[in-house]
């Protein structure tokens, strides 16, 4: 049985992932570099542009949307796109604010795109308790007859929600973490997405066979960039799992895996 999974990285935690006849493309980020306000009186800082254009990724089939809160997943540009696509899947309170065709989903429900079965998974966006601060966050699993599995892990900071990931769905083919230790004033600089280490550690307990890092450069909030991640996998003897991608880079993986 083989699977193939094509993934262009745009920078920050935007990607296009191509699988099963689908353009997904997640948190959408293609406005240039700039100080953009994510809240009253906080700036958040983008410092590199996209590396591909939004022209050079439509059409897509849908967008994979973390959260809606955060300039740094949904930028000014990225907002203009979730307002004309065809379909936005996104957390529940996310999909009320946004309207038109985003659809909400709530932990674990799916839906089925093509061949592709779209599933969202819990995340945990900060230390114990920030919901209540930074509101609902969602990440995905994307799986089908013949396809690889791909864990899409959002703004999700919690060791926790992906052991839960694991013990529901099983060990992953690929897994997208969004790994840049994002700090802001917020609960003493506690890292609001995986650190490096943590990063390597959910890659144990997904077994993933190969992790893509995403949301590990283009802000300035992040705190642990490629190089740490590098530096993490190789500690933890996982480097040849990883596969760190450049702006504007894109890799395409075949899984293989036994029939019954």
């Amino acid at each position: 049985m083989t699977g193939e999974l094509r993934v262009t990285f745009v920078g920050g935690p935007t990607a296009l992932l191509e699988i099963g006849g689908k353009r997904l493309l997640t948190d959408p980020t293609f406005s240039p570099a700039g100080d953009y306000e994510t809240a009253p009186g906080r700036t958040l800082t983008k410092t590199e542009d996209p590396a591909v254009p939004l022209e050079s990724v439509e059409p897509v089939d849908a967008v994979l949307l973390s959260h809606d809160q955060h300039v740094d997943n949904l930028d000014p540009a990225g907002r203009e796109l979730v307002g004309r696509i065809l379909l936005t899947l996104t957390t529940v309170s996310g999909a009320r604010r946004l309207g038109g065709t985003a659809q909400g989903l709530p932990p674990w429900a799916a839906i089925t795109l093509g061949q592709v079965e779209v599933i969202a998974v819990p995340a945990q966006h900060g230390p114990k308790g920030a919901e209540g601060v930074v509101g609902e966050v969602t990440g995905f699993v994307l799986r089908g007859r013949d396809l690889p599995s791909v864990y899409v892990a959002g703004d999700n900071a919690s060791l926790e929600q992906v052991r839960a990931i694991a013990r529901r769905v099983g060990p992953v083919d690929v897994a997208l973490l969004f790994a840049g230790a994002a700090r802001t004033a917020l609960f003493d600089g506690a890292p609001l997405t995986l650190t490096s280490e943590a990063a390597a550690e959910a890659t144990r307990i997904l077994n993933a066979k190969v992790v893509i890092p995403l949301h590990t450069r283009g802000w300035g909030h992040f705190t642990e960039g490629p190089d740490s991640i590098r530096k993490a996998f190789a500690n933890a003897g996982l480097s040849e799992r990883l596969r760190v991608l450049d702006p504007g880079e894109s890799i395409t993986l075949v899984t293989r895996r036994p029939t019954a």
